[in-house]
Order: structure tokens, then C-alpha cells, then sequence
């Protein structure tokens, strides 16, 4: 026999469900308080009022309070206990002193959530725990323009309702480092479709991940004050926060290539050659028409995303020579440091190797016209890589 409290779940599920609401997981945190953080000490963006102006919107449509600070005096471990999330909104340069560092690092690994807008990105260059939560530090921009975005990921909570390609008006961050080997990129732009880009082929600008103990999801979108009334936008924000709270679940997880069974072949995109491994002294080259003996290798699964390539002809392993200073060689006995690469999939169906000696990308240089070395720091044309099988 049904108990009250259970007759009264059931109701309430079926009027949710005929208004299109899904309840929330058991397994959800609930999402009731947001503190909103938009101090500046470099540009100040003349957004932030908007921006604060749509979180508040989605609070009172959505159920959660938004409280909006740009007093550093806000982050102690006491007062940030009180909210699921922590909005950056647009803040530049150093913003907080270090007590306040830790009790940020602390609210972060007690499980809070980050989410950061635009020149979060722009802010704390001297507090490395700070770049590795919002993934990449801010680089550069050209001017102000429209460029198509491509949506990565369409299951994600914050991006599920985006179209697979996105025009939009914005200021295009480019950024020191390319975060994909960290993070779950979700949106990336199309470099081809505005004036200016500096990232290459492979040029993130939202993404999410898990991170010190926490929840972060950050977006370069958010300059312009008009952002801030794009529905498409604030529902995107809307995920991001719920996300970032653990209000809803999303798999925030790096996306890492499977190495396949059987030999593998690396055909360079630059120049639709395979990479051939001629003997343990001769440098790799993306040089050979077809598949043969010197272009087959084992991609050896080392855990976490990480590989090491052996050579089937001579069974050595590929090597970062001088910890990537120098051509790769197939001339190693064994499998360490220098032979592991990461092994990661991009948006066109390309893989890049990217090698843990020095954390740089392996390029096929020249247009495969020269031996490769793991000396580039972002992904473009020259490091993306065709996985055949065969």
C-alpha cells in the first residue's frame, strides 16, 4: 500500500512530466545558491552588468539565489560552503591575495564547482592551480567578429540544444596552450570562418572538466553585451553552472583515442604519406605512398589515454629524442618517459601525439618533407595524424 509521501512523488512526477520537466536525479546536488565574481584589476569588460543581469534571470527561473561580489573579501572557507558554484565573470588580472587563494583551492577541493566567462581566462597568471582549473590562459584576440563555432559534444548538458554549427559575434580569445589533452572540449571554432585565429586547426573555446576535487566548465564566449540575450547562450550558461554545482551529470572526461588491434599506420593529413620508420638510427618521416613493412607499428595501451609506438619491423619503440629536442627514432628497447605519448582525437577524425617528455605535439615538419619531432605547442595542419589500420 502506498504511503502518502510516496502518492504524492507520483503525482508530482506525472505533472512534470506533462510540463516537460524532467525531475531531478536523487543522485543530483541540489542547486540553490550561485555566487556570482566579477572583480577586475586589468580591462574591465562592460558586459559584466549584463552578465549579471542573465545569471539572475536564470536563478529565478531555475530555482537557485545569485549573489553578485567583486569583494575578494567574499572567498573564505566560510562563506563559499554556502554555494554549489562560483562565477567568474569576465574578471582580469589578480584578484585575490593568497589566504584567499587557498580558501578558493579549498572550497574547490571540497567539491565546489568553477565556472568561468570569457577573461576568467585573463586572470591569475601566477597562480598555476588557478590555470590548470580554467584549463587554458588567455593569449590573444583580433578584433571583434563573426566566426562559426563547432559544437564537439551535443550531449552535454550545456550544449546539447546548440546546432552542430553555430554563427556567432564575439571576441575570439586564442590562448597560450591548447587545453584538449585535460579537458572535454565541447565547442571549438572553425578558424577558417574569421580573420585573426592563431590556434591552428584545433582551436577550443568552451569546455569542462573535472578538477581538484571539483567540477569546472569555461567559455571564451561573453564579451559583447548583446551575448547575454542570445538564448542559445544563457541556456548554454544555464548548463555550465548546473553542471559546475553537480546539479546535473556530464561526462567531463578528456576524449582519448582507443589504440586499435593489429598494426597501425599514421598517414600525415599535411600530406596524405605514411609515417615510415626505416631503421633504429634513421629519423621518422611522413614520406611513403602506401602501406608497407617500415610504416607498421603497435600502438602499445600504456593507460590514461598514453601509448607507446613500436616499431613491427625492428619490435623498438619510438623514441623523443632528448626529451623532444630532436627527431623521433624508433630505437628504444623499452617503453619510458620518452616514449610515451598521449594519444588524442580531433574534432575532423585526426589523431595528435602528443609526448610526455616535453608535453609538445609531434609534428610531421615541412609538410612531411622533413623527419618528425614533438616540438609544437598547439595542433594544426602539420600534427594531425590519420590512424589507418593494416
Amino acid at each position: 500500500m502506498r504511503t502518502r509521501a510516496q502518492t504524492l512523488f507520483v503525482v508530482l512526477a506525472v505533472l512534470l512530466a506533462a510540463l516537460g520537466v524532467a525531475p531531478t536525479p536523487a543522485s543530483a546536488a541540489p542547486l540553490t545558491n550561485v555566487l556570482v565574481f566579477s572583480k577586475t584589476a586589468g580591462f574591465r569588460h562592460s558586459s559584466i552588468p549584463n552578465g549579471i543581469a542573465a545569471i539572475r534571470q536564470l536563478g529565478a527561473a531555475n530555482g537557485f539565489t545569485v549573489t553578485a561580489t567583486e569583494d575578494a573579501g567574499a572567498f573564505t572557507t566560510g562563506n563559499l560552503a554556502q554555494y554549489q558554484a562560483v562565477v567568474w565573470l569576465s574578471t582580469t588580472g589578480d584578484v585575490l591575495n593568497a589566504t584567499q587563494q587557498t580558501a578558493f583551492q579549498s572550497y574547490v577541493a571540497a567539491g565546489g564547482g568553477y565556472v568561468g566567462v570569457h577573461a576568467a581566462a585573463d586572470t591569475e597568471y601566477d597562480w598555476p592551480w588557478y590555470g590548470g582549473l580554467v584549463g587554458a590562459y588567455f593569449s590573444s584576440h583580433p578584433a571583434t567578429q563573426q566566426a562559426t563555432i563547432r559544437v564537439e559534444d551535443r550531449t552535454n548538458p550545456s550544449t546539447a540544444h546548440l546546432p552542430a554549427t553555430w554563427p556567432r559575434t564575439d571576441e575570439w580569445y586564442d590562448y597560450r596552450t591548447n587545453p584538449r589533452p585535460n579537458v572535454r572540449v565541447l565547442a571549438n571554432l572553425d578558424e577558417s570562418s574569421y580573420s585573426g585565429g592563431s590556434m591552428g586547426g584545433d582551436h577550443p573555446i568552451t569546455w569542462c572538466q573535472a578538477y581538484g576535487g571539483g567540477r569546472a566548465w569555461y567559455t571564451g564566449l561573453g564579451h559583447t553585451e548583446a551575448t547575454y540575450t542570445d538564448s542559445n547562450f544563457t541556456r548554454m550558461l544555464l548548463g555550465g553552472i548546473q553542471i559546475a554545482a553537480g546539479a546535473v551529470a556530464a561526462d567531463c572526461s578528456p576524449r582519448v583515442v582507443e589504440p586499435p588491434a593489429g598494426a597501425s599506420n599514421l598517414r600525415a593529413r599535411a600530406n596524405n604519406r605514411y609515417v615510415s620508420a626505416a631503421n633504429a638510427t634513421t629519423p621518422l618521416i611522413a614520406n611513403q605512398a602506401a602501406i608497407g613493412a617500415t610504416t607498421r607499428f603497435d600502438l602499445v595501451d600504456l593507460g590514461g589515454g598514453n601509448v607507446a609506438l613500436r616499431f613491427r619491423a625492428g619490435n623498438t619503440y619510438v623514441c623523443a629524442e632528448a626529451a623532444g629536442a630532436s627527431p623521433l627514432i624508433a630505437n628504444r628497447g623499452a617503453a619510458g618517459g620518452w616514449e610515451t605519448f598521449a594519444l588524442l582525437r580531433n574534432s575532423d577524425g585526426t589523431v595528435s601525439l602528443r609526448s610526455l617528455a616535453n608535453n609538445r605535439y609531434v609534428v610531421a615538419e615541412n609538410g612531411g618533407a622533413a623527419a618528425l619531432i614533438a616540438n609544437r605547442t598547439t595542433v594544426g595542419p602539420w600534427e594531425k595524424f590519420d590512424l589507418v589500420t593494416g
